[in-house]
């Protein structure tokens, strides 16, 4: 299969542990398809929310497409994820357990049809995110004596 991506959302690694990850379809028009195939997409604040036992992404900023004229759609509206049922009802509930958050971590172009990869996530503490920061200080700064020492 074909993957191409589009955006990535890199906050959503630093802000929380992702946990689980699934692929979703999302419901777009025309105009929004083409900007983004232009790259005209950002994922930075959004987030996706579970009602009535469908899932929606909210926030997702993407720009209006230059030629679209009266078929523009909002940049912001909210959009519906194709996700399968059981799948939607397993991340509710583990949404409503408590602590868990549904982000969007990347948009994609599988083939020829836009996906996203939803996250089932956690949200890291202070302490948390300054590990993080020094075990890849630590890791760079391995690299970069071992790059000394080869030469």
């Amino acid at each position: 299969m074909n993957t191409k991506t589009i955006a990535e959302n890199r906050i959503v690694r630093h802000e929380y542990f992702i946990l689980e990850s699934y692929e979703a379809g999302i419901e777009l028009f025309g105009t929004e398809v083409k900007s983004i195939r232009n790259g005209g997409v950002n994922l930075k604040d959004s987030w996706i929310s579970i009602e009535n036992g469908e899932a929606f992404i909210r926030n997702m900023h993407i720009s209006p497409y230059e030629k679209g004229n009266i078929f523009n759609k909002d940049p912001y509206r909210t959009r519906k994820l194709l996700m399968h049922k059981k799948e939607i009802l397993k991340l509710f509930g583990q949404v409503k357990q408590g602590g868990y958050t549904l982000v969007p971590v990347s948009m994609y172009f599988k083939d020829s049809k836009v996906k996203v990869q939803v996250g089932l996530c956690k949200g890291k503490k202070l302490h948390d995110k300054r590990d993080d920061m020094a075990k890849r200080d630590a890791s760079r700064e391995i690299e970069r004596t071992m790059k000394e020492r080869n030469r």
